[in-house]
């Protein structure tokens, strides 16, 4: 499935949708929009080619300065990046969604998207609230929307050519199950936590099935405790093949098969992030059968909140 054996710089098809996808990707999620807009030129200039953004983030705006001026720099071509966003929560009423659309490419300064994803399966109260609430403090839901019907209008937004490719993010394998039934265009791309304490196997066997792309957010479990990187088998691995524990969790994440995201502000760390290198077949086993913690650290499968996202806007 893979373009290449080399994981920094592997691509992996877009079977429902246009182009291949950069395994190795760099997430936006950084609160400060200056350091977002910095981390992500620094992300270019060391050899990132997918970036990940979303509406809810608030920093679309820095993420397309940074690629307006790495283009310009001559840094990389358009052609050579893939570049993702999401639909926000409140934006799943079919009346909102090209407007959410054409308002993300304007921030991002972008005539097309390479994918548009949905940011959690989860409906709220459409208009100007990312997180509506009534008096008591409550989110308010949306029961006048389905799923179904924000997916006929994420494939309307495929049909004009704006975007191409679409898919899913925070979602549940029924969930999924659900979409593919009935998708006329099926989901090319899934996001979900994953790293080596949520392997998420049934769900990434399922989207290999289907010629979805299996994206990892979180992939070192966002630095929260139990610590992916402090893992004795993780560590005993990277002290074998002379990579920091943190360049092995990422390589497993690529030669499994799935696609990963990372966010940092830290020159040094981007750089390591990138810098990874297949691992022995006998690690990839130990790493599947000998890690025996299990924990989802981000509850939005089950409320709709991304548990990693500042609520402060």
């Amino acid at each position: 499935m893979r373009t290449s054996n080399d994981l920094r710089n592997s691509k992996i098809p877009l079977v429902h949708g246009t182009g291949a996808i950069p395994a190795v990707g760099f997430g936006s999620l950084i609160p400060d929009r200056a350091a977002a807009k910095q981390a992500i030129k620094n992300a270019l200039e060391v050899g990132f080619r997918h970036i990940d953004g979303a509406e809810l983030y608030r920093t679309e705006d820095a993420v397309g300065e940074a690629i307006r001026e790495a283009l310009e720099a001559g840094t990389v071509t358009r052609e050579e990046l893939f570049v993702a966003t999401k639909l926000w929560n409140n934006n799943h009423r079919p009346e909102r969604v090209k407007a959410a659309f054409e308002a993300s490419l304007r921030r991002l300064q972008l005539d097309y998207l390479d994918s548009y994803l949905i940011h959690t399966p989860f409906a709220f109260k459409p208009g100007d609230e990312l997180f509506p609430a009534n008096e008591r403090g409550e989110l308010i839901y949306d029961s006048g929307v389905t799923l179904i019907e924000t997916w006929r209008e994420m494939e309307r937004l495929v049909d004009e050519g704006r975007v191409r490719s679409i898919g899913l993010s925070d979602i549940t394998l029924e969930t999924l199950k659900e979409i593919v039934e009935v998708a006329r265009i099926k989901p090319a791309v899934v996001q979900v936590e994953c790293h080596p304490y949520l392997p998420e196997w049934e769900l990434l066997e399922f989207c290999q099935q289907h010629g979805i792309v299996f994206v990892a957010f979180a992939p070192l479990g966002h630095t929260m405790e139990p610590r992916v990187t402090d893992d004795p088998v993780i560590k005993a691995i990277a002290q074998r093949v002379g990579k920091t524990p943190t360049q092995v969790a990422l390589a497993w994440a690529a030669q499994r098969g799935t696609a990963f995201l990372t966010t940092s502000t830290n020159p040094a760390h981007i750089r390591e992030n990138f810098d990874i290198s297949p691992l022995p077949q006998d690690a990839m086993e130990e790493m599947r059968h000998r890690i025996t913690t299990s924990i989802r650290l981000n509850p939005v499968v089950d409320t709709g909140v991304p548990g990693f996202v500042p609520r402060s806007k």
